[in-house]
């Protein structure tokens, strides 16, 4: 049974029994706590934790998950992935265990013929909580499981909870017993990899405190309204009903190592070194184009550094197995075929995610070569100071300069004889991470705990947004916290958020930054709004500071914004959905929306594109987006349910989460998009957009800045004016000014040239003499001196190396030049062939002048270069270096 049919038939299944199934969510967790969406149960969390209605008491989904964790381990065991999907069936306080229990145990057994799996009763083993009597009881006498297949087991495998105070409860499992040929017999207590796991029914019935870990924290009782969360991993499955050995020879990734042996000539099951590999490859190239499909882009940081990884990984992997060329489009293009089955906008998406994934397969194989030379120039180093281990910030500084995955620096290094310093690169990036993690908590909740969001939600119900049509309006204060507290009341000074039962007041989301304004209360007293964030759905929190006066919670107030810079980014806002419908008319759907920002009279957009875009299509672009304002077409916005938008043509943003109902913003004939923003009323209202240019932010990825409205127009003639007085200095018309300029800066190159050629010409004419100069240091020649200030590198070098080949005779020699440049002191070093034989190598020479400079050097034996920061301790470096020589010679 394929895959495609596996989740067909889950979804048929319940939808027969009641459930209403939901599409998958987006791998991009909706949860500041998660980066991406790791368990199937994650965006039905606001539900059981009490912060938002479910759609339906009974409810179904296959979801797509990612878990990067374990991610050395993939294609070494049977069952670690990092992409899977997770068939999940829930109650919100409608059937509980029995029910639950009943219905897994019927899909699992019924016959193929009649919608079910067709899975043998008897290889079927359970476990439950120690002491769940209840589940045990329903398995054994209701549905006729033999006691000696029910096992009990502790809080670790068989008690689940969130990992924060909340829904918790005893979780039944069902496993597989696949035979002794994988292991001996005994249960899943004995062997897992014999009895494999295929799905966990959880039993929401406790509520618990809070505590660490998987089993200290305390159960505080029993909860008023008990839920059903259950997981089937679909990939499992497919392993059982396909009879392969693992997860990895099932339909979805077979074919993907089907294709990388082609394009390796190595052969699946022939060594267990490239079988891994192979698994590697399909399994994480899979991966990829689910991640990529879903919006996220290579990056450095976050979700956009786990497809990094994940990528280059596989990229690395293919070298391993002998791949020479480019085999990414190859490898994706499988996917996308295969996948495609069960998520049909992977094909629509083909040329976007193909885009995405070619343009970080070429940036990691130039990557591979600069990184390399660096990561060899740091192994020299080490090794030369008698180091074995490569530092930890080496390391990181591969990753988050080069993009070097730690495992690949870790392979390099130990080609060279070196270890690295795991420990101290993780912390590195783990400090990377938690300075990440914590800016972007702070500018959604104000560091204040989100227990006190949810409960002014509870108690009072999500914020009317009256925003849409008045700028204005009488409110009432319903949730206080000061210094991230909750608190009755706050005095001049204080910084509060402040939840009110409606406002005008936009907060921040979908790329538009929030409104400021002020509170006024009845009292005089007035609260400054500078920010205002959504930390939990439906409650918009004002951030500001008590200006005048107290403010009580209960309190009537009157909320306003500022108007003219809510007018202002609603023309940004308006001006952003214009410049995305005219580049995807330039440059084709390849250019989706990756993030944007809307602020007062000027807005930034990024897009998906491989190269940088032409100046001449940027500007017809432009030209197209200025034509549309002049049309004045109408700009309007309608609430619709997410079907019908689609099939309107509504475009909407990768990685965005919408709900079953969503607002579509029409501009006239010309954009249709999915939104929850503020606009214009009419495009005649942006006056001008302006803009300024387009550049990379990241692997695929590129930003649009540019200016809206008075904005724009005081650039332009900022512009002019500037023109005006170019026109005036070169003596020409404005279309003439280009080909002047140009002439000029020619003309002041070949200059440059000129008097760069003669320094050079002056710095060597000095290589007589200095020959002439050289000492004898027990038989070494030795040629010391300082020349001209100002002397570059490169000419040092060339000075150093004429001295020594002057140097005739056989004799060992040795140059050792200083110079300042840019205030700082620079020396090179050479030595000939018969001053090495005698031990003197100009790295250690460097080393010692590097030192009395207060800096550093290396290089090779024969010439090696170092700098410092005390040029007055230039003469100092010469004794030290002839000192070295005498004792060495």
């Amino acid at each position: 049974m394929e895959s495609a049919e596996i989740r067909r038939r889950w979804l048929s299944f319940f939808e027969e029994h009641g459930h209403t199934a939901v599409p998958s969510a987006s791998l991009i967790a909706d949860d500041p706590t998660l980066l991406l969406v790791p368990a199937g149960m994650v965006p039905f969390k606001p539900y059981f934790l009490g912060e938002a209605k479910p759609p339906a008491p009974r409810v179904t989904s296959v979801q797509k998950c990612v878990r990067t964790p374990d991610i050395e381990e993939v294609g070494k065991t049977t069952r670690h992935g990092t992409f899977f999907q997770m068939c999940g069936n829930f109650s919100f306080g409608d059937y509980f265990k029995e029910g639950a229990i009943t219905l897994a145990w019927e899909v699992l057994t019924k016959s193929v013929e009649e919608g079910g799996y067709g899975l043998d009763p008897e290889k079927l083993w359970i476990t439950v909580y120690l002491d769940d009597d209840e589940a045990e009881a329903i398995w054994r006498d209701k549905i006729g499981v033999p006691a000696e297949r029910i096992q009990r087991l502790g809080m670790g495998p068989n008690f689940w909870s969130m990992g924060v105070p909340g829904p918790c409860g005893p979780c039944s499992e069902i496993n597989y017993d696949r035979g002794p040929e994988f292991g001996v017999e005994g249960g899943p207590a004995v062997n897992d990899e014999r009895y494999v796991e295929l799905w966990n029914l959880v039993f929401m019935q406790y509520e618990r405190g809070p505590g660490e870990g998987k089993e200290d924290y305390p159960i505080l009782g029993e909860l008023p309204s008990k839920n059903i969360d259950t997981g089937l991993g679909l990939e499992r499955l497919a392993m059982i009903l396909q009879g392969v050995q693992n997860m990895y020879e099932t339909d979805t990734l077979r074919v993907v190592m089907d294709r990388a042996t082609e394009l390796t000539g190595v052969r699946y099951g022939a060594e267990n070194g490239t079988d891994v590999s192979l698994r590697v490859v399909a399994d994480h190239m899979r991966t990829s184009v689910m991640l990529i499909g879903d919006g996220v882009t290579p990056g450095n940081e976050g979700r956009g550094y786990v497809l990094r990884r994940i990528m280059r990984r596989a990229i690395r992997n293919m070298r391993l197995l002998g791949a020479t060329g480019t085999v990414v489009k190859d490898l994706i293009d499988v996917v996308i075929d295969t996948m495609g089955q069960q998520y049909p906008e992977l094909i629509t998406e083909r040329k976007r995610i193909e885009v995405v994934a070619l343009a970080e397969e070429a940036a990691f194989l130039k990557a591979l070569k600069g990184g390399t030379n660096i990561l060899e120039t740091a192994v020299t180093e080490t090794k030369a100071a008698g180091g074995k281990v490569l530092a930890g910030d080496k390391a990181f500084l591969l990753h988050d300069t080069w993009g070097f995955p730690i495992d690949l620096t870790l392979e390099m290094a130990a080609e060279q004889g070196l270890s690295v310093d795991e420990d101290g690169f993780r912390r590195l990036m783990q400090e990377q991470r938690d300075k990440a993690k914590a800016d972007a908590r702070a500018k959604k909740t104000g560091h204040a705990d989100l227990s006190a969001y949810r409960e002014v939600a509870d108690t009072s119900g999500a914020t009317e947004f009256t925003g849409y049509t008045s700028v204005a309006g009488e409110s009432t204060i319903v949730g206080l916290l000061v210094d991230g507290v909750p608190s009755p009341a706050a005095t001049e000074g204080d910084e509060v958020e402040v939840v009110l039962d409606r406002t005008p007041f936009y907060a921040e989301g979908g790329g538009q930054l929030a409104d400021t304004g002020r509170i006024r209360l009845d009292t005089g007293a007035v609260i400054e709004v500078r920010d205002v964030q959504k930390p939990v759905p439906g409650v918009h929190v004002h951030k500001g500071v008590v200006q005048v006066g107290e403010v009580t919670v209960g309190a009537p107030v009157f909320a306003s914004i500022d108007a003219t810079r809510r007018r202002a980014i609603a023309r940004a806002h308006s001006a952003t959905h214009l410049t995305h419908q005219a580049l995807r008319d330039a440059l084709g759907p390849t250019a989706a929306q990756a993030g944007s920002e809307n602020s007062p009279g000027r807005f930034r957009f990024d897009f998906g594109s491989p190269a940088a875009v032409p100046g001449t299509v940027l500007t017809d672009v432009e030209q197209r987006i200025n034509e549309v304002l002049s049309r004045e077409l109408d700009v309007q916005a309608e609430v619709m349910s997410i079907d019908e938008a689609k099939k309107q043509g509504a475009i909407a943003e990768f990685g965005e989460k919408y709900g079953e109902r969503v607002r579509v913003v029409t501009i006239g004939d010309f954009s249709k998009e999915l939104c929850g923003g503020t606009h214009v009323h009419n495009t005649a209202q942006l006056g001008l957009v302006k803009l300024l240019g387009e550049s990379s932010i990241g692997s695929g990825v590129r930003r649009i800045e540019a200016l809206v409205g008075v904005d724009a127009y005081n650039f332009l003639a900022k512009e002019h004016t500037v023109v005006a007085q170019l026109q005036e200095l070169v003596k020409g018309r404005p279309e003439e000014l280009p080909e002047k300029i140009a002439g000029m800066l020619g003309k002041l190159k070949d200059a440059e040239k000129e008097i760069e050629k003669f320094r050079a010409e002056k710095v060597l004419a000095a290589a007589a003499g200095l020959v002439e100069s050289a000492k004898d240091v027990r038989g070494v020649a030795l040629v010391t001196g300082q020349v001209p200030d100002g002397t570059s590198a490169d000419d040092l070098r060339k000075l150093v190396l004429d001295v020594r080949g002057r140097i005739q005779g056989g004799r060992p020699a040795v140059v050792a030049l200083f110079t300042t440049a840019n205030g700082r002191p620079l020396t090179v070093i050479a030595t000939n062939e018969a001053a090495r034989e005698r031990g003197l190598k100009a790295g250690d020479l460097v080393r010692t002048a590097a030192k009395t400079l207060g800096g550093g050097g290396g290089g090779k034996p024969d010439v090696a270069q170092g700098g410092g920061t005390d040029p007055a301790a230039i003469g100092d470096a010469v004794a030290a270096v002839e000192r070295l020589v005498t004792e060495t010679a």
